[in-house]
């Protein structure tokens, strides 16, 4: 869920603004997947914005303390999240690791990079949810370390049903800054789009593995 409508509508205009996401009804993308999408998004080409960075890690810092108290550590989920991340624990004045996919093949073959003890309070930041398979994966690896992860937050969320079956499969509490209703209702306000592209865009929602652009 989003943490509040104001976060959710702003943070779409500034993504769209950057071009961190794209909206191409009529010349489709085509993501690792294969699948087809009228959307593509890249949310770290906000780091290279300092206003907009700066504001994404203050409404992140303020709403996890409202959500979750102040964290022990904050967790990036490599390699997207990384950089808000660490703006995030330099906000809130707390330790920082990241995750990565797996663990590595050689030296000490960390999955977790960084120091982090039993039973410390983490929030888990991500960049971009779509299935979540990849943050669920960073949160068994701090299960794993037997921490306690209070939930995840993200920038943007596509809000495919199968990311909501996996999060409550997982038990994991998800809050994002923004979502892809949010993100349509601002780019028609501010016509980014027309509405016959917002129908094409909601459809593509419906099943975006078999969308069609034609």
């Amino acid at each position: 869920m989003i943490f509040d409508k104001n976060t959710a509508k702003k943070t779409a205009e500034l993504l769209l603004q950057i071009n961190a996401i794209k909206l191409q009804p009529q010349e489709p993308f085509t993501w690792a997947s294969g699948w087809k999408s009228p959307i593509y998004c890249d949310n770290r080409i906000t780091l290279s914005f300092p206003p907009i960075r700066n504001y994404l890690r203050e409404q992140f810092a303020k709403h996890i303390e409202k959500e979750y108290g102040k964290p022990d550590v904050i967790a990036g989920v490599a390699t997207g999240a990384i950089g808000i991340g660490i703006l995030v624990a330099e906000y809130l004045s707390v330790p920082f690791v990241y995750v990565r996919p797996e663990a590595k093949k050689h030296g000490r073959q960390n999955q977790i990079e960084g120091f982090i003890q039993k039973g410390q309070n983490v929030v888990v930041v991500e960049d971009l949810i779509s299935t979540g398979k990849s943050s669920l994966n960073a949160v068994k690896a701090l299960d794993a370390a037997e921490v306690n992860v209070k939930g995840m937050v993200a920038i943007f969320s596509y809000n495919f049903d199968i990311a909501k079956e996996n999060f409550e499969t997982a038990k994991v509490n998800l809050h994002t800054l923004s979502n892809y209703e949010n993100l349509l209702e601002q780019a028609l306000d501010t016509n980014y789009i027309t509405s016959s592209e917002l129908e094409t865009l909601e459809n593509w929602r419906k099943d975006p593995a078999n969308w069609n652009a034609n």
